[in-house]
């Protein structure tokens, strides 16, 4: 059974998909991170620009209207138009991600808003033939062959064409009351879809998240084989759960067999992931569950994926960062129950990521080189961790987590068990006491310092740290077990 997983064809259907088996890359290499970049990222006004131009009165509509024109005479074609990437460079960034602990890159191919990032010979609304004129995703891949970083590419196709309805509409008051978008204009109906039976008369609601329009369907799917044939990505994410699954035609059987089967051919084996956001036990063990901005309560017996962001999705000048604090605690947290995080690094229109984001970047660079050993290759402790306090799991709320000084986070490899402290003990006695009596303690490191005296009784573990630590954010033991 295992070869059969792992060397031998998949059909695309879920008994023969539901064999899949994590690689053991991605188990290794816990941290990714994610450009979540085009050419909606040019208002620099946040996520989901391509559609809130569109809905009148939305702060996004607003912008628009006051700063490019009304989207009857100035639309999101001429958006993608600005979209120049001029400074744009994937291999010093690339160097930064990597240094910053990253052992994964994710590219967006698309998003909703049916623009490619690379060189399509489906869609010609693509970054080679507009806008920067660059094959962004043949860049990105390029700089991540070169540090050895698995490559990846996001799809968020597939809700898009009842996503965009909104398009077609029109204003319903004002000078420009009743007058088309420029959506409606045949001119542009490949770029803009004809996807009529989406409109609603109410604005902000979607008709349905995954069409069952056939044609739109084979798009979707010419395109993923698209991307497959490509790029050979090393992992593929659906922003939604597998696409249009239906009776007698299931279009996401099919890619996500395609990427296997391509992996297979290419390696031996299969060395590919697919996540996908759908929580169903049935379907996402056809692949790798992601879970957007949030995450599971404990341990989950297959390896799993948080996706998250310093910020908004795309560029947004107003939007308020994430601490490095949070992002290494959340990572630490992930990892302890089996998952990994794929964390999105904002890039503004020209290419280039900003100061404080370059800070965060500079300050997780520090943090991987003290603890990186409790981090990559581990797999679960028995426990995830102990303590008081536990992360929200609510929606897509992240909530900084007031931790205390009874809360670890638990790793394990090989005779080593890491014990993430999220909050230093201000006596500096850090206490364990998930250890079972018969778990016997040889010795303990901190991490980035060295050995520290600890005594153990019935189980309980007490370790004297020192009153300087080697890192201002979660510092980590690595207890080496009695065989």
């Amino acid at each position: 059974m295992e070869g059969y997983r792992m060397t031998e064809k998949f059909q695309p259907t879920l008994e023969s998909l539901r064999e899949y088996e994590c690689p053991e890359w991605f188990r290794d290499a816990k941290f990714g991170i994610w450009s979540h970049w085009g050419p909606q990222s040019v208002p620099m006004c946040g996520d989901w620009y391509a559609r809130n131009m569109y809905i009148q009165g939305s702060p996004q509509y607003n912008y628009h209207v006051r700063h490019y024109g009304h989207p009857s005479e100035f639309g999101y074609k001429d958006i993608c138009k600005l979209w120049k990437a001029e400074r744009f460079d994937p291999q010093e960034l690339m160097g930064l991600y990597y240094k910053a602990g990253a052992r994964y890159f994710v590219a967006q191919a698309m998003h909703h808003d049916n623009f490619f990032n690379y060189d399509s010979k489906v869609n010609a609304n693509n970054s080679a033939k507009i806008g920067p004129e660059k094959d962004i995703c043949g860049m990105w891949k390029e700089a991540a062959d070169k540090y050895g970083m698995p490559f990846g590419l996001t799809e968020h196709l597939g809700a898009s064409f009842s996503w965009w309805y909104v398009n077609k509409g029109a204003d319903s008051y004002g000078p420009y009351k009743g007058v088309p978008y420029d959506g409606a204009d045949p001119a542009y109906k490949d770029f803009y879809y004809e996807n009529s039976e989406h409109i609603m008369p109410e604005h902000g609601e979607l008709a349905q998240w995954l069409t069952g329009n056939k044609k739109f369907q084979k798009y979707w799917q010419d395109t993923m084989k698209e991307l497959v044939d490509r790029f050979h990505p090393a992992l593929l994410y659906s922003d939604s759960g597998l696409p249009f699954e239906e009776e007698g035609y299931q279009p996401g059987l099919d890619a996500v067999s395609y990427l296997y089967n391509d992996s297979i051919e290419r390696n031996g084996q299969n060395q590919a992931v697919y996540t996908q956001k759908n929580r169903n036990q049935e379907i996402y063990r056809v692949g790798v569950l992601d879970i957007e901005k949030s995450q599971l309560p404990g341990v989950n017996p297959s390896p799993w994926q948080t996706d998250t962001c310093i910020g908004n999705w795309f560029y947004d000048a107003k939007q308020t960062f994430k601490h490095p604090e949070q992002i290494i605690e959340m990572l630490v947290d992930i990892i302890s129950k089996n998952g990994c995080m794929l964390l999105n690094v904002l890039q503004r229109p020209d290419g280039t990521i900003d100061a404080e984001t370059r800070f965060i970047l500079e300050e997780l660079a520090k943090w991987f080189a003290v603890c990186q050993e409790g981090v990559y290759g581990t797999r679960p402790f028995r426990v995830f961790g102990e303590g008081d306090t536990r992360v929200l799991i609510e929606g897509f709320r992240e909530d900084k987590t007031e931790w205390n000084s009874s809360d670890f986070r638990f790793t394990r490899k090989g005779n080593t068990v890491y014990a993430f402290m999220l909050k230093a003990p201000e006596n500096r006695a850090a206490v364990i006491k998930s250890l079972k009596p018969e778990e016997r303690v040889r010795s303990v490191r901190l991490l980035g310092a060295g050995n520290v005296e600890f005594s153990q009784y019935c189980g309980v573990l007490t370790v004297k740290l020192p009153e300087n630590l080697p890192t201002e954010y979660v510092n980590c033991l690595a207890l080496e077990m009695q065989e």
